[in-house]
């Protein structure tokens, strides 16, 4: 297993109106982030929030190419971002004890906190397609490049690891920093991961791993 410190590139933050940072996504241009009660659109090169959606926003969140998910509680919500409706929910595998949320392949993956799972998730049903095991509470999940990333954050810190989608084994792992914790978690599609901050109220960027693309 590769192992590393993580290098933090980026920090931004922290927000007005902002206690607490949970799911983040990337729709190639903005990084979207969960705060409670909204959806906040961040501008990476200015670091500035340029637009927010009135949404329930409590975990994980995702973005399709088209349309955002969001977990609300114990449901994930379907959100068109032009408009900010929700256009459609379904239940979430955890019950509420859901936190990471991602798009591959046209499934969620869906990260179950204290459960120290992640599962793939039918995004019209909700029905539970396969469930790969933790070692460690689960908190961002993130696919890129065919790689299955999650963030873990406990009392013994939090890391970001790479690991095996079919048997959970890590294969990959950044330490961040002592009291530097990750939430949300999700590439750029090149070089970076941004890491929700949690109750730091700021997103961090971390250089993602070369040679591992």
């Amino acid at each position: 297993m590769k192992h590393a410190n993580a290098e933090i590139l980026q920090e931004y933050g922290p927000f007005p109106g902002v206690n607490h940072v949970g799911g983040v996504t990337f729709d190639g241009r903005h990084v979207w982030f969960a705060s409670g009660n909204r959806l906040n659109a961040l501008d990476p090169a200015s670091g500035t929030i340029v637009r927010t959606i009135d949404v329930a926003a409590h975990a994980g969140t995702a973005f399709d190419g088209r349309y955002l998910f969001q977990i609300a509680e114990d449901r994930i919500h379907k959100i068109d971002p032009e408009t900010g409706n929700v256009l459609s929910s379904i239940p979430a595998p955890g019950g509420g004890g859901d936190s990471g949320l991602a798009w591959a392949e046209g499934t969620l993956w869906v990260g179950q906190h204290r459960g120290r799972k992640i599962h793939q998730v039918d995004p019209d049903t909700g029905i539970v397609l396969r469930t790969i095991e933790s070692n460690r509470f689960v908190t961002g999940v993130s696919w890129v490049d065919g790689e299955l990333w999650h963030a873990t954050w406990d009392g013994d810190g939090s890391d970001v690891r790479r690991i095996d989608p079919d048997t959970g084994r890590v294969l990959e792992m950044l330490d961040m920093p002592p009291d530097v914790g990750v939430s949300g978690l999700e590439s750029d599609g090149g070089e970076q991961f941004f890491c929700g901050g949690g109750n730091s109220g700021r997103v961090r960027a971390i250089r993602r791993p070369h040679g591992t693309r």
